[in-house]
């Protein structure tokens, strides 16, 4: 089985290289220069790139054109290909990655949308790759992958709306007044349709993200067993407060902190602190 994925996952290429799946990368324009996320260009850096520029980055999925090719050579090998993707509510990379499949019509490319971005994302393709590696049947796969997307939640707060709004991620209006206002939304990423919908307002930045254990609450009650993994947008500072409010009501299994990466951090800005997350006794078991 060979599995392909999109820079939404926040996996560079030799991450990707070294568990044997093939990254088509999202793209991302700044002052004018285009860069591959995940290939060329460094997420700590890209945020001083940002608040460097004049105007806002620009970004792009990746071409039909690069994924037919991608799966033209392996089709080669005569192996099922598995292709998880960036949430189709917030990027159009995984139509476009159906628009090549019907245009090579190849029955054995099965496409996933994963309805989330980053870590989630990554714990998905991570998944694949282990049971891939152990032999698993492609049913078999799907089926651990469905239970895992349907146990895994993702939430964030950001410090500065004007990214999100110039991107269309959320509504111009309500953004605009949040930001006169000096309020900071709790954002969820929808398990229904993958899209961002902000379920808590709070006056400051700080109470935001200590805020986000609100929304981990109305999921499971105190003193749940859970693995969670924070990822940030160039702010470490917040991925300790996060943790700290996590631990006062959960049992936390953590995973090493992840940078956001490029193709995201253009639509956010600096600063964004998320969270992905399930309650331990739902994940399936993984080799």
């Amino acid at each position: 089985m060979k599995i392909v994925t999109d820079s939404g996952a926040d996996l560079s290429f030799e991450d990707c290289q070294k568990i044997g799946v093939t990254m088509v990368p999202l793209k991302v324009e700044i002052d004018g220069v285009s860069y591959q996320a995940g290939v060329d260009i460094d997420p700590v850096k890209f945020y001083d790139m940002m608040d460097a520029s004049p105007v806002m980055p620009i970004t792009s999925t990746p071409s039909i054109g690069d994924f037919t090719s991608v799966y033209e050579k392996l089709a080669e090998e005569g192996e099922d290909i598995l292709s998880i993707h960036i949430s189709s509510g917030l990027s159009a990379t995984f139509n476009v990655a159906k628009q090549a499949v019907d245009a090579i019509g190849n029955s054995s490319i099965h496409l996933i949308d994963t309805l989330m971005l980053s870590a989630g994302q990554a714990w998905m393709v991570l998944a694949a790759a282990k049971l891939r590696d152990a032999g698993k049947s492609l049913d078999e796969v799907l089926e651990k992958l469905n239970q895992l997307q349907k146990a895994t939640y993702t939430h964030f707060t950001l410090p500065d709306l004007k990214y999100l709004i110039a991107g269309g991620r959320i509504s111009h209006l309500r953004g605009l007044l949040a930001s006169l206002l000096g309020i900071k939304p709790v954002i969820d990423v929808s398990k229904e349709d993958g899209k961002y919908y902000d379920k808590i307002k709070k006056r400051s930045f700080q109470k935001a993200i200590t805020g986000i254990t609100e929304l981990v609450l109305q999921n499971f009650p105190e003193g749940t067993r859970l693995q969670a993994q924070v990822c940030t947008a160039a702010n470490p500072d917040g991925a300790v407060m996060l943790k700290e409010a996590m631990n006062r009501f959960f049992q936390v299994n953590w995973l090493p902190d992840v940078k956001l990466g490029t193709a995201l951090g253009a639509h956010t800005g600096r600063g964004l602190v998320g969270i992905i997350y399930a309650r331990e006794n739902d994940l399936p078991e993984l080799p």
